[in-house]
């Protein structure tokens, strides 16, 4: 067999084999889109210009009008965040994340600062508006 005969049978193998991939391919119907069911609602309280003290207990606030119907995840915990970092201190936990609201009582031993926000998760995080704790001053 010569150089051209085993190139041109090479051509046509490939032509085949590509052509086979989109048929294949096309062949496969395209899965659908699974409903999302993450939930992230927006907290309402805190918000910006919100000063509270350590010790004091508040209700936090969140917005639950557009929960979709199925919510993979509905417990809910809160945690208090400092700056860009999650602080080890556990708010509230164990409640129904379509709830709206739950009190939580801030620990006496915090750090004063004007940087703190709350992340509260259930089926996702959702971090409030940054506000002030008055609290322990180094």
């Amino acid at each position: 067999m010569s150089a051209y005969s085993t190139r041109a049978i090479l051509v046509v193998l490939t032509l085949f084999a590509c052509l086979t991939q989109l048929v294949m391919g096309a062949a496969v119907p395209a899965k659908a889109v699974d409903k999302r069911d993450v939930f992230v609602p927006p907290v309402l309280y805190p918000h910006a210009g919100t000063v509270w003290a350590q010790g004091q207990t508040h209700n936090v606030t969140w917005n639950t009008s557009n929960a979709p119907e199925q919510i993979t995840n509905r417990q809910g915990f809160i945690l208090l965040r400092k700056g860009d970092l999650a602080t080890p201190v556990v708010l509230g936990n164990g409640f129904d994340i379509l709830l709206g609201r739950i009190e939580v009582t801030l620990p006496k031993s915090l750090l004063s600062g004007d940087d703190y926000s709350l992340v509260l998760f259930g089926d996702s995080g959702n971090f409030s508006p940054q506000f002030t704790i008055n609290g322990i001053s180094l």
